[in-house]
């Protein structure tokens, strides 16, 4: 079956990194096809309804029509780099609103996008669009940071041993067949600090930690029994401490080309607070970042 991908642009810089990085694995399938999308910002159409109400028909089919030649002009040239099949589509909105709803329409198997884009002050402030996506959308997302030189070679997966990490760890791999992947576990021993507090003395704390990584070591023959990715493309890693920092910390250290995360389903809570460790990684991580949750894999759509 097809597989879809659908890059969002601003037409700033990273956004034109993630069209590279979408067309070079686009390339790599041939039943790949790839949609370039912008969103005609809603807020900047309203202000402008409201200053020059005789002439918003006219300005508001200009902008869309400018935004659509732009899409045209870079499709076209990510075209003479990497053949595969490219459509464009403009629509309105709140970028955050309608690309979850875009990705929805399109059944998109991945939603590429830069981390950054021409707001990159007020993101700061409110959160990335990036975040803003993950809240709402349950579709495999790819968030990329760098340029895309050559593809994804080596993966750090950071696994808890739950299904949406075996599922975003499958969908990777679905897309780059040919990466390495990296299994990484940071565990701790629970209640660590409060022995220490009680006066538990290092040999006995360093006996829990060893207890806690030959059970992870343990969890993670089960785990590696539910993913895709033959046996000889995976290593295993485990790290002692908070999985805030390590993934960060080994990803920096290994030189990893991208970084592998599973995402809960979507709740009330999850749509206000994206997940801690996936809100550090996503901001303090070097390379691009794939997220994943409740996944079936490339071309099925669902």
């Amino acid at each position: 079956m097809t597989r879809t991908l659908l890059a969002a642009t601003d037409f700033s810089p990273p956004a034109r990194h993630a069209l590279e990085r979408a067309a070079l694995i686009a390339q790599a399938h041939p039943d790949a096809r790839l949609t370039l999308a912008h969103v005609v910002n809603a807020t900047l159409l309203d202000q402008l309804r409201h200053l020059l109400p005789a002439e918003t028909g006219p300005v508001e089919t200009g902008l869309v029509a400018q935004a659509e030649q732009k899409l045209a002009e870079l499709a076209a040239a990510l075209a003479t780099r990497c053949p595969c099949a490219i459509d464009t589509t403009v629509v309105q909105g709140a970028a955050a609103d309608a690309l979850p709803v875009l990705a929805e329409a399109q059944r998109a198997d991945l939603l590429v996008m830069g981390t950054h884009g021409v707001h990159f002050v007020r993101e700061l402030l409110l959160g990335s669009t990036v975040e803003r996506v993950l809240r709402k959308s349950r579709r495999p997302l790819l968030a990329v940071k760098q340029r895309a030189q050559a593809p994804y070679r080596r993966i750090l997966a950071a696994v808890d041993f739950s299904p949406h990490a075996a599922a975003a760890i499958n969908a990777a791999h679905a897309w780059l067949p040919d990466a390495d992947i990296v299994l990484l576990h940071a565990f701790e021993v629970e209640f660590e600090s409060t022995l220490r507090l009680a006066g538990m003395d290092d040999s006995r704390i360093n006996a829990y930690r060893f207890q806690a990584r030959e059970a992870a070591k343990a969890r993670m023959d089960a785990f590696v029994a539910t993913l895709d990715a033959p046996a000889h493309r995976l290593t295993r890693e485990f790290v002692h401490g908070a999985a805030t920092m390590r993934i960060v910390e080994y990803e920096q250290s290994l030189d990893a080309d991208l970084v592998v995360m599973g995402k809960r389903g979507l709740s009330v809570v999850e749509e206000l607070l994206l997940g801690s460790v996936t809100q550090h990684v996503l901001a303090y991580s070097s390379c691009d970042v794939f997220i994943a949750c409740q996944y079936q894999g490339p071309g099925s759509g669902g």
